[in-house]
């Protein structure tokens, strides 16, 4: 697959998705999002791709937030045209059923935060930034900072990254819960490979069951939440994998999944 904004490139069940505009610092416009939905949906289709990495080229950003150039110009029915391009694109992301990492580099700002905060896993250099800095363009973010944001690390703590507008380090991403992990730069795509290796091992439709009963759970009350995850926890009963786990487990022998 070749794209105008993106590299692609898959092996061993493993997808690598690389934002590729890296003399704007990755700066996200209509034609990447459109291109983030292309790809995305073939991997969702593609049964030889397990997991997704996502980063950025380039030593300086992961993606320091929107076009600006492109949105200077645009008025109220234009920016809704274009923040429903960017939704559909980071929606499918979300919601895809394979389990997606993003390894962070650099700048991670704005639309790049937002669209990092879309995948499940978030494995950080120790040089990155991140930051919602909209409120200083008089903006507030509209690629999902406001909600995907305050669920990850709380109301309290998103109010004051938007409102302030201030970048933050690693190492406070790190603590306030916004990535997973930390780790030396000439570190991150090795420790992200080797993360996304570990998925690649497990049961995609058993992941794919975590991920909804996870994502489904964040957006509905507890009683709805346990309820879905009582749904999908016997379905995985219909399936090969769940018997080979359990078999596994009593043979004590390591398990060989089928995805299936």
């Amino acid at each position: 697959m070749t794209y105008s904004t993106l590299l692609y490139e898959k092996a061993n069940g493993i997808a690598k998705v690389t934002l590729n505009r890296p003399d704007k610092l990755n700066a996200l416009n209509s034609t990447v999002y459109k291109e983030l939905y292309d790809v995305f949906d073939a991997i969702e289709n593609d049964p030889e791709v397990r997991v997704v990495i996502l980063t950025g080229s380039g030593e300086r950003a992961f993606a320091a937030g929107s076009d600006v150039a492109e949105m200077q110009n645009m008025g109220p029915l234009d920016v809704q045209k274009f923040m429903a391009t960017i939704r559909k694109a980071s929606d499918f992301i979300y919601n895809l059923t394979k389990p997606t990492i993003a390894a962070i580099h650099g700048y991670t700002l704005g639309g790049g935060c937002e669209l990092a905060m879309c995948c499940d896993i978030r494995i950080a250099s120790e040089k990155a930034k991140f930051g919602q800095p909209e409120i200083n363009l008089g903006l507030i973010p509209g690629a999902g900072g406001t909600q995907r944001l305050s669920r990850l690390i709380g109301a309290a703590k998103a109010k004051e990254m938007i409102y302030l507008g201030d970048n933050i380090d690693a190492a406070t991403a790190l603590n306030l819960g916004l990535v997973n992990k930390v780790v030396p730069p000439e570190k991150l795509m090795e420790e992200a490979a080797a993360w996304a290796a570990k998925l690649a091992g497990k049961s995609s439709p058993i992941l794919a069951a975590a991920k909804m009963a996870i994502n489904t759970g964040l957006d509905t009350d507890l009683g709805s939440g346990l309820s879905m995850e009582t749904k999908c926890n016997a379905v995985c009963f219909s399936t090969y994998d769940r018997k080979e786990g359990m078999d596994a487990f009593l043979e004590k022998r390591k398990a060989v999944f089928k995805n299936k």
